[in-house]
């Protein structure tokens, strides 16, 4: 496995064919990288899809980067942004490694502002959802809607062990494979082939052969004190004025009832939406069910409190 083999627009055919959709290789989707300097000095980088005006905003979660969402983005097929995170993707590592969902959201939101100013709809996965939590808070007109994907404010330590276990895994991988069969033996619902797809676009070959992955996380810290860390968002789903759908992977152990009574508490009418036999990334468990529903919460059609099946 080569680095310089790698071309990130490359392996679309791979995802339909996996999804069932149709390619046409004479005619590839319209997908091309973008970035913006934000005002922290730090560059924000996005995968700009289709043509014209960006109608929805999709935010991966930690650990991931924007290429989560290209099966979604393919059956979406509509003008879409999907943002790398700070410290994620192709987007710039901080130097103070401080990538709190609060500590993020100024440099995601200008970069919403000035990739997708047009854009209705943002949908945010686990850390991404907590990211734009917190940008709406701050700024409410970023959009009109809001789909939180398997994550709320409850989130801790326990319910994302799981999540923590990978991310604290190994920093350097003597091969490719020895990444790819970690990343293999944490996601047993996934397909070898969609997995090698996402190590290639999650993690870099370096000169000395040895794979990295393609994140940064804080030193020292494995997050164990999530709640603390996040238990402030929950105001800003009581502030939240736009519509809030909630989308829940129905093997995952983040959200619980709890969870969820908390969110319709704090913010009534929101829809849920649990999808069965998808994990916590329900984009790559079942990303054509995802692009569904987001589908139809962009457009304006509700259907909460029921089973995607």
């Amino acid at each position: 496995m080569s680095a310089g083999s790698y071309d990130e627009f490359g392996l679309l055919h791979e995802n339909a064919a996996e999804a069932g959709l149709p390619f046409d290789p004479t005619r590839p989707p319209r997908v091309s990288r973008s970035a913006v300097r934000a005002p922290s000095g730090h560059t924000i980088s996005a995968l700009a899809w289709g043509e014209g005006a960006a109608e929805l905003v999709l935010l991966h979660g930690g650990g991931q980067n924007a290429h989560t969402w290209d099966t979604v983005a393919l059956a979406l097929d509509r003008p879409l942004v999907a943002i790398d995170l700070p410290g994620h993707g192709h987007s710039d590592w901080r130097p103070d490694k401080r990538y709190r969902p609060q500590e993020m959201a100024e440099d995601v939101a200008f970069a919403i502002e000035h990739l997708a100013p047009e854009a209705t709809t943002l949908a945010g996965m686990s850390l991404g959802g907590l990211t734009a939590l917190a940008a709406l808070a701050e700024r409410g007109e970023l959009a009109e809607r809001l789909a939180l994907v398997d994550i709320t404010p409850g989130v801790n330590a326990q319910k994302a062990e799981p999540i923590l276990s990978f991310l604290d895994g190994p920093e350097v991988f003597a091969s490719f494979d020895e990444i790819l069969e970690r990343t293999m033996a944490f996601n047993p619902t996934r397909s070898r082939s969609s997995l090698r797809r996402g190590v290639l676009h999650n993690a870099r070959e370096r000169e000395d052969g040895t794979w990295v992955w393609r994140y940064d996380l804080p030193t020292g810290e494995r997050l164990d004190d999530l709640e603390h860390r996040f238990a402030d968002l929950w105001d800003a789903v009581s502030a939240l004025s736009c519509p809030l759908l909630l989308v829940q992977g129905g093997l995952s152990s983040v959200v619980d009832d709890d969870d969820v009574a908390e969110l319709q508490r704090r913010k009534p009418g929101t829809d849920v939406i649990v999808v069965e036999d998808a994990g916590h990334s329900v984009q790559g468990d079942r990303p054509l069910e995802l692009a569904r529903i987001l589908a139809a919460f962009h457009e304006g059609h509700h259907e909460g409190h029921t089973p995607a099946t």
